[in-house]
């Protein structure tokens, strides 16, 4: 990876606020956000090429024999990947976002020690519960699964770079525009 820009991966339980995060960075201007591959159907709203590419499990499969992910991943029943040559083109110019699940991340640090992996937390599980079922993209039962996975989640946060805490959204913004700054000065 090039000392020119940055691989930031962000991730952290379901309905922490991620999305909305990066959406702040990128409007502040100065990053790309990576596109991830799945093979789950799209949500209301999500556009093919710009939330995900949205693909087949056979196209995905042939995908990773081709060895064309960062990382991947099979979770909540579909696939879920970050292309490699997608991201490597997008840092040739810019630093690049990736919103990512856990393991995934801890995957492309392993291809990528450079990147910066920052987890995002919930103030508490409550409150994620609650920002889940207000979300109302999924039933209480798949909500429920999202739940018993942030414990796991949560578990690998020694294994990240930064943890922040989501508590105030523009705090969190600031916090992480922060830490990027200082790794920055850090590999220049």
């Amino acid at each position: 990876m090039s000392n020119k820009h940055l691989l930031i991966v962000l991730s952290g339980p379901s309905g922490v606020g991620k999305g909305t995060i990066v959406k702040k960075l990128l409007k502040r201007g100065g990053y790309a956000v990576s596109v991830s591959c799945t093979t789950r159907a799209p949500r209301a709203g999500e556009i093919d090429g710009k939330s995900y590419f949205f693909i087949t499990k056979e196209q995905f499969e042939e995908k990773i024999a081709r060895g064309g992910f960062l990382e991947y991943s099979n979770h909540f029943e579909n696939y879920y990947g970050t292309p490699r040559d997608f991201v490597e083109s997008q840092l040739e110019k810019s630093d690049v976002i990736l919103e990512i699940e856990v393991d995934g991340a801890l995957q492309v640090k392993r291809v990528m020690p450079d990147a910066l992996l920052i987890m995002v937390l919930p103030p508490d599980a409550e409150e994620l519960k609650a920002r889940l079922l207000k979300r109302g993209t999924e039933d209480r039962e798949t909500i429920e699964k999202r739940i018993s996975r942030m414990q796991y989640e949560i578990s690998k946060k020694d294994e990240y770079d930064r943890t922040v805490i989501n508590d105030d959204l523009l705090k969190t913004v600031a916090q992480i525009e922060k830490i990027i700054a200082n790794k920055k000065g850090d590999i220049k």
